[in-house]
């Protein structure tokens, strides 16, 4: 399908932002009121806010780095379980990795190109990059100490050992020489640096030998690169829970790559590149073809990023430094081993007493009750009452994969619409979507190719969905399709009944057990007719498209909670309650941290649960006093959004899905936000938000001045609560073994 798409294409497709409704009333909203995805505000206070200060941000890359920080922290503390620091050891490096090939290189390229311009913190673009350096260096050395000094000689007392060649006994060393001879010595290729041989290109994340031997008839010394295989083990096993890395096994046997050579010496280095996409609209002919070439071009960005062994010798540094191209700021030397996200691994190691207590995702109260059924009937299951589903805690596979499946199965099913931003490698999703398309069923395939660092997979499931007959639709050009929406549209007795999945995270069964999201199983005719409307406006053309119960970006996502934040402070000042609470992963967007500034400013409560990046001052005397800032981090990722307003004391407004308050969500994507209708569910989560949030929670508390403190333990020293661990402890027990008729 030709995705031929421009800015303009955009204001067709999507449609302009339309002024909000507005009213005079004063009073709280009746019920019909609520039917308006926007709600209806009040005229606007003639007493405006107080003139915010200037300062009022705080440093996007900060913070980022900041939120790395607190993952690194859980990996200093001796209370976790060894092998989960060992995790967290590897996610902070997989972060750090990820900051620099998209975050520097892209603020790097907009300051080469002369785009760059002052942040909304008020630093210039030379001050922030100058601080992400000093940053970035002083949270890699706590890293590699927390490894060395804490985690490894703990590793070690528990019997795990992770040792270099010359800690190995005789025995190992001659396992590892049969090893290195079967598995590892055919995939290496050493390539020289010389007159004829030019410097070789280093791809990115690559972790390499830098070696310089000497021909011994003439005396002359030589440089060469090894790369160390990719995909082999980080870690090879020499005994079992002893393991050595694969660079020292490679080193060791140096002399067999370079025969008749003497081995000098050898350092390991690794090379951090610009990896982000860029796909000009201009050359677009087709999306998917633009997207494959600007994939190829990848591999080849410019360094970002240099990491060595501390020990190198500097004329060996030099060399690198002057090929490759880096600034001596990029250089970041570190003790051995280099790329410590190998510690996955290790972590992985079937050793449960240093882990976290096994948990096993629940089927869902409401779905449980069919499962037991001979033929469990989920559509049966939703007619009855809408399903709030808290993942990991709810089973993902035996709820919205098996919701899929089934519509897949069932004869009564007519179609079935889906949102693919990111999936697993062996998706059960995409296989329902194909064996529906195969029985018959009008199916419609929403598939983001444009997903950072998934672009090549989704290439592959959008080309194996539209062999088997799904309708596939692209993301447009200048927008992400980032919403999580399913549709269902079945026939029965008494018409057609359209069910409906809204989620905060993506149709992926193997992140689901990992990351913690919410979604909303349901077929209440608002939402599925406003899932119509949605789907038919980006496989089509629909400007004008209105909708009843979701919040739609680009078009009035920032507006409709922006207005509900106003409207909690016109509550306030008639003396109802107000209050805003906000669940989110980042949050920079200046428009909405004003709007939550302002409500502080006349006296509404806020508060704010952030996983990572965070611009926004609370605790702040005479802007944001009434704002609170906590951010919790353990064994599940917090990915969930939730935006939940008291309104005036009747139920409290609650939206959950898929945007965080940043400039891309809010302005460069599609993302959607869908209103709950019962009343249990908002309870729920607005209880979910007094947990979160209390000072007898273990969490994070952001200062007035940008610093993060961890909140633990009690004065006493008792742990305070681990919300997630309460979580698992309060979901009670059901099976999550059964499944629905059709699935695999």
């Amino acid at each position: 399908m030709s995705a031929q798409t421009t800015e303009s294409d955009l204001v067709e497709r999507i449609g302009p932002e339309q002024p909000a409704p507005r009213t005079r009333t004063r009073r709280p909203r009746t019920a019909a009121a609520r039917d308006g995805a926007v709600p209806a505000v009040d005229a606007p206070a003639e007493d405006a806010a107080d003139e915010l200060p200037e300062d009022r941000f705080l440093d996007r890359e900060t913070s980022w780095l900041q939120f790395n920080q607190r993952v690194l922290e859980l990996a200093e503390d001796p209370d976790l379980p060894l092998l989960e620091r060992a995790r967290f050891l590897a996610i902070f490096a997989s972060n750090l990795d990820e900051f620099f090939m998209v975050r520097v290189a892209g603020l790097k390229r907009r300051i080469a190109a002369g785009l760059a311009v002052r942040a909304a913190s008020g630093l210039q673009p030379r001050q922030v990059l100058e601080g992400i350096w000093a940053t970035a260096r002083s949270l890699t050395a706590r890293h590699s100490a927390v490894f060395r000094d804490e985690v490894l000689p703990a590793l070690a007392a528990e019997g795990i050992e992770l040792l270099r060649w010359d800690e190995l006994t005789e025995a190992e060393q001659e396992e590892l020489h049969a090893i290195f001879r079967d598995r590892v010595f055919p995939v290496l290729t050493p390539l020289a640096v010389d007159p004829a041989h030019p410097f070789p290109y280093i791809s990115g994340l690559s972790l390499n030998l830098a070696v310089v031997v000497r021909n011994p008839a003439t005396g002359k010394e030589h440089f060469a690169r090894v790369k160390v295989p990719p995909l082999l083990q980080r870690f090879l096993q020499a005994s079992p829970e002893r393991f050595v890395p694969l660079e020292d096994v490679i080193a060791a046997h140096l002399p067999q790559l370079f025969p008749g050579m003497e081995v000098l010496q050898h350092h390991t280095f690794r090379v951090t590149r610009n990896e982000d996409l860029e796909v000009e609209e201009d050359d677009a002919e087709n999306l998917l073809q633009a997207l494959e070439r600007e994939l190829t071009r990848r591999r080849f960005g410019p360094p970002v990023r240099l990491e060595v062994e501390e020990s190198i010798d500097p004329h060996v540094r030099d060399l690198l430094v002057r090929e490759l191209g880096v600034s001596e700021q990029e250089v970041f030397a570190l003790p051995a081993p280099l790329d410590l996200t190998g510690l996955n691994s290790i972590a992985d190691l079937d050793r449960p007493a240093l882990k976290f207590p096994s948990f096993v995702p629940k089927t869902h109260r409401s779905l449980a009750e069919v499962e037991s059924a001979k033929q469990p009937d989920l559509f049966a299951a939703i007619r009855q009452r809408d399903v709030l589903l808290h993942h990991p805690y709810d089973s993902f596979s035996t709820s919205v994969q098996a919701f899929l499946e089934q519509a897949a199965a069932d004869p009564a099913v007519l179609a079935i619409k889906q949102t693919l931003y990111r999936t697993s490698g062996d998706s059960p999703i995409v296989d329902a979507l194909i064996d529906a398309a195969e029985a018959g069923k009008q199916v419609l395939a929403l598939v983001e190719i444009k997903a950072r660092f998934d672009e090549q997979a989704n290439i592959k499931w959008a080309r194996k969905l539209e062999q088997a007959g799904v309708h596939v639709v692209y993301g447009l050009v200048g927008l992400k399709t980032h919403c999580k929406l399913a549709l269902v549209v079945r026939q029965e007795p008494d018409g057609l009944r359209r069910y409906a999945h809204v989620g905060t995270g993506n149709y992926n069964p193997k992140t689901a057990r990992l990351y913690e999201d919410l979604g909303l199983l349901t077929c209440d005719p608002q939402v599925g007719e406003d899932l119509t409307r949605l789907f038919n406006q980006l496989s089509g053309y629909a400007p004008k498209t209105s909708y009843r119960r979701l919040l739609v970006a680009p078009r009035s996502l920032r507006r409709g909670l922006v207005e509900c934040i106003e409207r909690e402070v016109e509550h306030h000042r008639a003396g109802r309650p107000a209050w805003v609470k906000m669940k989110a992963n980042s949050i920079v967007d200046e428009t909405v941290i004003d709007a939550l500034y302002r409500a502080s400013q006349a006296g509404v409560p806020v508060d704010v649960w952030v996983r990572g990046i965070c611009a926004l001052r609370p605790g702040v005397p005479g802007m944001s006093e009434t704002i609170r800032v906590r951010s919790v981090l353990g064994r599940f990722l917090e990915h969930s959004r939730v935006f939940a307003f008291a309104d005036g004391g009747g139920d409290p407004l609650v939206y959950i899905g898929s945007a965080d308050l940043m400039h891309r969500n809010l302005d460069r994507r599609v993302e959607a936000l869908v209103r709950l209708g019962r009343k249990e569910h908002v309870t729920e989560l607005v209880q979910l938000f007094e947990q979160g949030m209390s000072d007898e929670t273990s969490s994070f508390h952001l200062q007035p001045d940008g610093s993060w403190e961890r909140h633990h333990r009690a004065p006493d020293g008792t742990p305070l609560l681990d919300l997630q661990e309460h979580l698992i402890a309060a979901k009670p027990r059901r099976s999550s073994r059964r499944r629905a008729p059709g699935t695999r």
